[in-house]
């Protein structure tokens, strides 16, 4: 294995150096992160750690920020030549001229959930009806996310269920053993908190809400079109990475990988464990297609955020070429296909 030869980590404001000091010639590139977590942007931080940038000749510099909407400004005045936005702000961003294209999808299932206690035996979103829905906020994005789900299963907010604001994760554990609340909706960090506090969790979420994808690797199309060969060498390196840490046998290793990125976040080598499973399970392409490699991404999941954004308002208007947001053009080589 090799090691990281230089890493520097300021995790308040976020500048965090990945690398190798090599004899050979180095290509700078700066990645561009919402938020200084290492183990949520954990194929990065594998890839680091094992190497595999390095082989590829790039030297990776990842900048924790403030938000998607940070990444995609870091990217339009090229202080980021990759960055890790959500797909909604990339389409609003496009809808205001900058040519930000997703190339890689490291979340293809969403990054919420609808979660119940194992001891339920529940399976259903059906079988909620009657029941209480704990949430972080009554206005928060889980909300819409489990109104949604609730409602496609034939039950409407206030008759066949309701919802309670209990916080997140270690409060909605206070929930769930108060037995205040019958499930919780919520994003996959809180899902963490709550297995790390002993409890037994079932996901519910039909399948086709997973389509709402998460967070991606994304790239001006400038910069795409002039350094094809680092898109090839960072993307070959960032699925060596997430093979990596989806191998059991590699568990302690990567969370000393990913200690290494956030050492703060690395403390509590338990609740860092559940984290990671749980990272893992939403990098896992669905099995519709899991043939297609880690990347790829399902042009109707983009016509289902595409819809929503319009029927949320973010959009005010449809997208002329909603094509021309993502491309999976680099996937097969990726992932050696």
């Amino acid at each position: 294995m090799t090691k990281i030869a230089k890493i520097r980590a300021v995790i308040g404001g976020a500048v965090m150096t990945l690398g190798a000091t090599t004899a050979m010639a180095q290509t700078d590139v700066t990645v561009a992160v919402p938020n200084p977590s290492a183990i949520l942007w954990g194929p990065i931080w594998a890839a680091a750690g094992e190497g595999y940038f390095e082989e590829e000749g790039l030297s990776v510099d990842v900048q924790a920020v403030d938000g998607s909407s940070a990444v995609l400004q870091a990217m339009s005045a090229g202080q980021a030549q990759i960055g890790v936005p959500g797909p909604g702000p990339v389409l609003a961003a496009r809808a205001r001229d900058l040519d930000a294209v997703f190339i890689y999808n490291m979340y293809p299932k969403s990054l919420f959930g609808l979660l119940v206690e194992s001891s339920t035996g529940i399976t259903d979103p059906a079988e909620l009806e009657g029941q209480t829905v704990g949430v972080g906020t009554a206005d928060g994005a889980e909300v819409a996310f489990a109104r949604a789900i609730l409602g496609d299963a034939g039950l409407t907010e206030g008759e066949g269920y309701e919802f309670l604001p209990v916080g997140d994760g270690g409060t909605a554990a206070v929930a769930f053993l108060r037995d205040e609340v019958d499930s919780y909706a919520g994003a996959i960090s809180d899902a963490a908190i709550l297995r790390s506090r002993g409890i037994e969790l079932t996901e519910i979420t039909p399948e086709k809400f997973l389509g709402f994808f998460g967070n991606g690797v994304a790239t001006t199309r400038g910069y795409m079109e002039e350094n094809p060969d680092v898109i090839e060498g960072f993307g070959r390196a960032l699925v060596r990475g997430m093979e990596f840490m989806s191998d059991p046998a590699n568990s302690e290793t990567t969370l000393d990988h990913m200690a290494a990125g956030n050492p703060q976040e690395g403390e509590d080598r338990e609740f860092a464990g559940a984290l990671l499973d749980a990272v893992v399970e939403r990098m896992t392409p669905t099995d519709a297609y899991a043939d297609q490699g880690f990347g790829y991404q399902p042009p109707e999941h983009w016509e289902a955020w595409h819809q929503s954004l319009q029927d949320n308002g973010v959009l005010d208007a449809p997208l002329d070429d909603l094509s021309a947001a993502f491309t999976n053009d680099f996937v097969a080589t990726w992932n050696g296909q």
